[in-house]
Formats: structure tokens, sequence, C-alpha cells
């Protein structure tokens, strides 16, 4: 079983180029992909999405998230408006003369004109891609190893809470039969209470049976242990198993308020009051299965 949750971060740096990504992975009903690029890498979406939809994520939200810096001698192209430059000398050396004072340096008249621009150059896409999608990989196989490690922690905690769970309907097992025998000495005491003559046994005999057969819940039971063996292989299968194990405790949740309503007795409906807690809780925990 694997766990939604998981990260990892890889650092690549190749050519004068250095690149860092993070992933972070939640829980989500499907493959969610969210991508956070600097603006010039926005290339890096078509490729990132293609290896992320071919790789081992089924299920679940992916935050991609990448800080890339250029280092090369070639990243940046840098460029000075002469002419806006030496007409900027010119007027502040006339002002300079007439106030008697020093002309400025070159490097305050560049400051002062703006006659500098720095242009960051075009990214070599391959090159790029290549490095991003060696980061990816490192990164991914780190947040598989955490989504396996979560996995094992979620599939202990789910095997705990099913035998809980099991133990519940093994004593609404034991409490079944009992139902119509205590109900049948409720209605001889009602019976008594009232002063009522002589009832036909045989009668009494039939809606002690008639309660029996409405409050019969051997097919529930046997319908819940069967889902708890098929839960209990889940849990145990390295695959994609979130949905059907979902599925599974809805179908037990369906079981577990038949035999509430059917069983027509308090301590049963107590345990399916806990059991139906401990099925909250397993599908909580199932949320965040892939």
């Amino acid at each position: 079983m694997l766990s939604m949750t998981g990260y990892g971060r890889s650092h690549v740096s190749r050519d004068g180029r250095d690149l860092l990504m993070e992933l972070k992975t939640v829980n989500h009903r499907f493959l969610d992909v969210s991508l956070r690029l600097p603006k010039p890498l926005a290339f890096l979406e078509e490729p990132l999405r293609a290896r992320i939809g071919a790789g081992q994520l089924k299920r679940g939200h992916i935050d991609v998230a990448v800080v890339y810096q250029n280092k090369r001698p070639d990243a940046n192209t840098i460029a000075i408006d002469r002419s806006l430059l030496l007409q900027c000398a010119a007027e502040t050396c006339a002002i300079a003369e007439e106030l008697g004072q020093a002309s400025l340096s070159v490097a305050e008249l560049i400051q002062l004109s703006g006659a500098l621009s720095v242009t960051q150059a075009d990214e070599d896409a391959d090159a790029v891609t290549d490095l991003a999608l060696v980061a990816y990989d490192e990164a991914m196989a780190q947040l598989q190893t955490m989504r396996e490690r979560e996995g094992l922690a979620l599939a202990a905690d789910l095997a705990q809470n099913l035998t809980l769970t099991e133990r519940l309907v093994a004593q609404v097992a034991v409490r079944a039969p009992a139902v119509p025998k205590a109900y049948h000495e409720r209605l001889n005491a009602r019976l008594a209470e009232w002063n009522v003559p002589a009832v036909d046994p045989q009668r009494l005999a039939q809606e002690v049976a008639v309660l029996a057969d409405k409050c019969a819940i051997d097919e529930e039971l046997s319908r819940l242990r069967s889902h708890f063996s098929q839960f209990r292989e889940c849990i145990a299968e390295p695959g994609e198993v979130g949905r059907r194990m979902d599925f599974l405790l809805q179908e037990m949740n369906r079981e577990a308020n038949t035999i509430g309503s059917k069983a027509s007795d308090a301590e049963i409906a107590q345990y399916v009051v806990e059991i139906k807690c401990l099925l909250e809780k397993l599908r909580e925990q199932v949320q965040n299965a892939v």
C-alpha cells in the first residue's frame, strides 16, 4: 500500500545551470498537477506533465516547484544606449560649468540616464529540459520512498482498526441469537403486568417467530465478514487500492445500518454505534491511500 503523502527534493547543476526542484503530494480523488515555474522556463510544463502522467503517480495532488539560476557567461546580454548617454553627458557638463562644479563620472551618468540595459538571453530549451527531468526523477525517487514508508504506517493503522471492528461484529453475532429469547421474556412479563388471561402458547410462539425473522441479521453479518476479508487483502496489496477500499467501506456502513435497524436490541444498537465510529476512522484513513 502507498500513501498519497510524500515529499522529494533534488538540486542539480550542470554547465553553469543550477536547478532546484521540490515535489509535494497530498491526497486527491484524481491525479491533479500544479506547476510553479519561473517565467523563462514555461517550456518545461509540457515535458514535466508528460513525465508525471507516464510515471508512478495515479492519484493525488502533486505540487512541482522549480527554482533556476543560469550562471553561464552568455546568460545575459548587456547593452548601452550610447546616444542617450552622450546626450546626458553633454547636458550635465554644461550645467556643471555654469555652476562651477565637477562633471559626473561615467558610472554616475549611466546610473542617472538609465542607458545601461541587461537582457536575459533565451534559454537552451533542450539543455534545461534534460536538467529538469534529471532533477524530477531524483526528487520522485525520494518522494516514492516516503510514500512507501507512510503507506506502511497507514496499513498498520487500518489493520488495527479493522481488527477492532471485526471484534465488535463478532460480539453482535454472539448477541443476535439471544434477541428473540429476550423478546419472549419481555412479552411474557408485559402480559403478566397487564393481568392478561392465559395466552395460547402456540400464538405466543408465532409472535416470537415473526420477530425473530424480522430481526435476523445472519445475511448482513456474512456480508460484513466478506467485506472485512476483501479489505484486509487490499491492505496487503502493493498497487492502487484506495478506490476499492472506499467502496468496501460504503458497503460495510450500509450493512451496519441495516443491522442497527433490524436488531431491535439496545446492546446490539450500542455495538453498531461503535462499529460506525470505527468505519468512519477507516474511511478517513483510506482517503490518503493510493
